[in-house]
């Protein structure tokens, strides 16, 4: 008996049915709940507890189930009153280009098993880089380059690595971690800075979280130097210090020309995490955050937050490729062959942890010519102006506070009560189903956070999410 593969014809059919069913979700997308209200075990319960076994079932049956199981139980993070985390927003240029990319399934892990994958991405970042306006040492016409990885956790993983190499002159590639090295960030850089630590083998303890500037947010670079120069005093070796252009919790901006100064002089590898707010430097008015850049030793940015690329595409570059593929490379003899030892070629696998790769940059491809640099300067600018729309509705209401600056699309406010007032807001109000926001600590304080990113988002949904906030605020007892 043959496996019943889907013909040409077959997907032809079910490719159009696919493509319709996407195109209404979007469309009636404002007329869903943001968040399920059922229970945990809903969606697996509803499920039949094996696969099928006699013969399989149309496509027709699948959607039906997607319908009636799975998108009731889903968050709907491209619904334009989901306000909550960081934007992580696709759009149809995107979806086509992934859909070509999955048709394709090519394996980009060397140029030689699929050279388009590795040129058009090659291209692609320095697309990027311009757009950006990084420094000509992060473009593949010189020393450095850049390459997607999955995410900026990834990133920072692969960062970390690089700068261990460095750090110990080659040693730890054989000899694994042999002395205490240490990294660097404030006390609100991402969560994966530790977990890149804790893989690399420096342990959580080798992390030092610097003290923040209570106004701005940013990291002190005199607290960075001291931290610095204590580790040094104690036999210590300083590795990578993590700064950051928009940090999860307000958005602050981390001084980088001071970082970078620092960093310099004592010869440690300086990564610029911009994940979320690194987007905003396709706009000239908005570059100002990726002051000190030439700096940095490695940058990156997500594409899949604010540049509408759906996930996962985080754009990764290196000022020195050679050091990082120093770093990284293994080359067993199934992998080798005469365009990798030639030279003149970039093989990707050497770039980042796993061997294989898919074809994220068709994805990405199709975004930036679709869009173009000023359809992305519009996105970007539209979110910034809707921010700021909120930003003015919450001071003007005595009742409320903005507690930081709001530079990108990110406003972090609170009602001026204690923090379980504050959280009874928030609990009230996603459970409207109308929008979902979240909330971080700033200064130690609970405060809720709106992040404006989705397509669809408009004045009308901004306003209709103060409306909320304010009636709900009308029916709490403010201390």
């Amino acid at each position: 008996m043959s496996a019943p593969h889907m013909s040409p014809d077959e997907f032809r059919r079910a490719g159009y049915a696919v493509i319709d069913w996407i195109a209404d979700y979007w469309a009636t997308m404002d007329q869903r709940p943001v968040t399920p209200a059922d229970p945990p075990g809903t969606v697996a319960s509803a499920l039949p507890t094996a696969p099928p076994t006699v013969g399989g079932e149309p496509v027709e049956a699948v959607l039906a189930d997607l319908d009636a199981i799975v998108v009731p139980g889903l968050t709907h993070w491209q619904h334009p009153g989901f306000f909550g985390y960081f934007p992580a927003n696709t759009s149809g240029p995107s979806v086509l280009g992934d859909l070509v990319s999955s048709g394709l399934g090519v394996q980009g892990m060397l140029w030689a098993t699929s050279p388009a994958c590795t040129e058009l991405e090659t291209v692609m970042m320095d697309w990027l880089a311009h757009l950006l306006d990084l420094p000509k040492r992060f473009h593949s016409t010189g020393s450095g380059g850049g390459v997607i990885q999955d995410s900026a956790s990834s990133a920072t993983l692969v960062a970390t690595l690089a700068a261990l190499h460095r750090a110990s002159r080659g040693r730890w590639r054989e000899n694994g971690i042999d002395r205490r090295y240490r990294a660097y960030t404030s006390t609100h850089g991402h969560s994966s800075i530790e977990k890149a630590a804790r893989i690399a083998g420096l342990g959580a303890d080798g992390v030092r979280s610097i003290d923040v500037d209570p106004d701005s947010q940013a990291l002190l670079p005199a607290a960075l130097r001291a931290a610095i120069e204590a580790d040094l005093a104690a036999g210590d070796i300083p590795a990578i210090v993590v700064a950051t252009i928009g940090t999860t919790s307000t958005t602050a901006v981390d001084p980088v020309p001071e970082i970078g100064a620092i960093c310099a002089e004592y010869g440690i590898w300086l990564h610029v995490d911009a994940a979320y707010a690194g987007s905003a430097a396709v706009c000239p008015e908005l570059r100002w955050s990726h002051a000190g850049l030439e700096y940095a030793d490695s940058y990156c940015f997500d594409p899949h937050k604010w540049l509408l690329t759906g996930f996962d595409c985080d754009a990764f570059w290196v000022a020195d490729r050679a050091e990082l593929v120093e770093a990284l490379t293994v080359l067993p003899e199934f992998l080798r062959n005469a365009a990798t030892e030639s030279g003149a070629v970039i093989d990707y696998r050497d770039w980042q942890v796993p061997l294989g790769r898919r074809f994220r940059a068709l994805k990405l491809w199709f975004v930036l010519r679709w869009y173009g640099a000023e359809g992305l300067r519009a996105h970007i600018r539209s979110g910034v102006a809707l921010a700021a729309r909120f930003a003015e509705r919450v001071r003007a209401d005595d009742r409320f506070e903005v507690v930081a600056a709001h530079p990108f699309s990110l406003v972090c406010f609170r009602l001026r009560a204690d923090d379980d007032t504050n959280a009874a807001l928030l609990a009230e109000v996603n459970g409207s189903g109308r929008v979902h926001l979240t909330h971080t600590r700033v200064a130690g304080r609970y405060t809720l956070r709106l992040a404006v990113g989705a397509p669809q988002t408009t004045e009308a949904h901004i306003d209709e999410a103060w409306r909320l906030l304010s009636a709900a605020a009308d029916n709490l007892p403010i201390p």
